[in-house]
């Protein structure tokens, strides 16, 4: 019976240990993943020539983040020569994200890469980087395999993101909507048609009309957004049903949001009826959405003044306002403002008065006294959309309020004020002589905390001076991974979100993004999401949070490094929050649906395993409760 019982302590070792691990067990990839983390290109690049097919396809992988095209020939051998197949898909993938014209010439003879997997990652690397003399080797590329449709499909979106998209390149995207083409080719194709400006869709619309109504419900969200894009005269009583109907409510968020593009009395009509939709957010996106109507203000007045959620409520005051302006409303919105106890509430009344210029002292004073971050970066947001208003007798009033709020120092107001000081249009440059208060806010401001504040006052101050190029704030590396604190990560470690809606359980993806994954952890280690807000909700988007100042312009005094990988994002993809690469620090971000337009910009680092349906239902405002490791 000991022996027994040691055999099985053994066994229990040994599977916890095995439990326990991650990758960075090997020193050699840690060293690795360091390399990339400093943004060590030359040490880095040696790794690609070593005998080991890992190593070599972890810092292949690597410079997909790093992004220093002097390695693009490096990595173009590779991608031609390598023997290893995940070697080579890992070459591709890094040539897509260095975007240089020696990245496009090594990917162009890989179109002859015999292996599928390979083959597409070759294909949408090629749509980041090809030029346009170049374009005939995608267009004359014919795919033999369903991995090499996905791949085309994706290159195609790529091209259409970057503007070098023609009606050839539409009408094989039409093409991959067919029912019988892989799904993910025919999302691919559904987000181009969505997402692409220069492309007239029309011609498509009795293909688009049948595949908004059948087939995968992440197709049919692309499509149905699509679908604004198409004359009024088909596009809107398909819309109408497909809002009335669709079970997803995703699904009816872009029909709302596409129906509320008309300008069309029947279109808000069956719009005003459906606010109340059992799911919140197709309410939310057409208060946001509703375009000006006068024949329908009463209707949207009485439905502000009864609307249980404040962002309907809010949103639809904004545009009876601005319908129909009156003193009385003005009033009735800014007593609303002063009796709600809700910050985002209040944040939104104050928009709701960003048209009525008799709200320029109540507005200017939200952003000059001292209360919430949250209403003194809303009100400066009003005050800027206000100044579009405003009669030039007015400027000087905007321009003593604009520089009393950047002396105030506080970041988020700084960053949204410059927006307004920098504009040609509003003529501050020539109203404002003496413009030393932005060279002294900017003396206040340290970074990485305060880029998101830095990046805009650099660009008013050179516009101010005269200068075509201003400075641009670059984060210095000022925090590098706590590799203990990786090492000691499970290869499968579990997070729980505790909110006052319900539990999300997050798998954190250490092995993918090691610097991501340790910050999280260190952060909710130290308690730093407990008690905070999702201060972001986009309707069939994302749901944010993380943000110490509960505005979305928080952060604290260290940055970390963008982490990009070959994973995309989909439903349930976590990813860090940026203002541009390696500016990522404590927010973070859910996806209620693929959003490919952020594959390789953003880091994933977690997916959600359970409680997508409490992702769904969180509201601006709604609380992280707390944030803690499980097994």
């Amino acid at each position: 019976m000991a022996a027994h019982r040691i055999v099985v302590v053994l066994i229990a070792a040994i599977t916890l240990a095995c439990t326990q691990s991650n990758h960075f067990a090997d020193s050699t990839l840690l060293k690795i993943a360091d390399l990339q983390d400093r943004r060590q290109a030359d040490s880095l690049q040696k790794f690609l020539l070593d005998k080991n097919p890992t190593y070599r396809t972890a810092a292949a992988l690597a410079f997909g983040s790093v992004q220093d095209s002097l390695a693009a020939l490096q990595l173009g051998n590779m991608l031609l020569e390598d023997p290893v197949a995940e070697a080579r898909a890992a070459a591709a993938f890094a040539l897509g994200q260095t975007q240089c014209v020696a990245a496009s010439n090594a990917l162009i003879p890989a179109l002859q890469e015999k292996n599928p997997k390979v083959l597409r990652e070759v294909l949408e690397a090629l749509g980041k980087t090809i030029r346009k003399d170049d374009l005939y080797a995608l267009k004359n590329f014919k795919p033999k395999d369903s991995l090499a449709q996905i791949g085309l499909a994706l290159a195609h979106y790529q091209l259409g993101l970057r503007g070098l998209a023609d009606s050839l390149v539409a009408k094989k995207q039409a093409a991959f909507l067919q029912e019988d083409s892989p799904t993910q080719a025919q999302l691919a194709a559904a987000h181009f048609f969505s997402r692409v400006q220069n492309i007239n869709v029309n011609q498509y619309s009795p293909l688009l009309m049948r595949a908004s109504n059948k087939g995968n419900v992440f197709v049919r969200m692309a499509i149905v957004s699509a679908l604004r894009k198409v004359d009024s005269t088909k596009a809107i009583e398909p819309l109408i049903a497909i809002l009335k109907n669709d079970l997803d409510y995703r699904v009816r968020v872009a029909a709302a949001r596409s129906l509320a593009s008309y300008s069309s009395s029947r279109a808000n009509k069956i719009l005003l009826a459906s606010l109340n939709d059992k799911n919140v957010n197709v309410g939310i996106a057409i208060a946001e959405g509703l375009k000006p109507n006068k024949s329908v203000v009463g209707e949207i007045l009485a439905q502000a003044k009864q609307a249980s959620n404040w962002r309907i409520r809010t949103n639809l005051y904004r545009l009876a306002l601005d319908l129909q302006p009156s003193a009385a409303l003005e009033r009735e919105i800014q007593q609303l403002y002063q009796s709600s106890s809700n910050d985002y509430e209040r944040a939104g009344y104050l928009s709701a008065l960003a048209s009525q210029i008799n709200s320029f002292e109540f507005i200017k004073q939200a952003v000059l006294t001292p209360s919430s971050l949250v209403i003194n970066t809303s009100a400066a947001q009003a005050l800027v959309a206000l100044n579009q208003k405003a009669t030039k007798e007015m400027y000087t009033a905007f321009g003593a309020a604009y520089r009393e709020a950047i002396l105030s120092g506080d970041p988020g107001v700084i960053g949204i004020v410059c927006s307004a000081l920098k504009e040609p249009s509003l003529g501050f440059k020539d109203l404002i002589k003496d413009f030393s208060f932005l060279q002294q806010a900017k003396s206040k401001l340290q970074l990485p905390k305060d880029v998101e504040a830095l990046q805009p006052l650099e660009e008013t101050i050179a516009y101010f001076e005269g200068r075509e190029k201003p400075t641009s704030p670059k984060n210095p590396f000022n925090h590098a991974i706590d590799w203990e604190l990786v090492k000691e990560t499970p290869a499968h470690q579990k997070v729980k979100i505790t909110t006052d809606k319900g539990d999300i359980i997050l798998q954190l993806l250490v092995e993918e993004a090691p610097g991501s994954v340790a910050n999280f952890i260190s952060l909710a280690n130290q308690k730093y999401f407990d008690g905070k807000n999702f201060h972001r909700v986009v309707p069939n988007f994302v749901i944010q949070g993380g943000c110490n100042r509960g505005d979305g312009f928080g952060s604290e005094d260290y940055s970390i490094r963008s982490e990009f990988g070959m994973r995309r994002y989909t439903e349930g993809s976590v990813g860090m929050a940026s203002a541009g690469k390696d500016t990522e620090g404590t927010q973070w971000f859910i996806t209620h649906s693929p959003t490919p337009h952020l594959d390789g910009r953003y880091t994933i680092f977690a997916t959600v395993l359970q409680g997508m349906d409490v992702v769904h239902a969180m509201e601006v405002g709604d609380k992280i409760v707390s944030v803690a490791l499980i097994q």
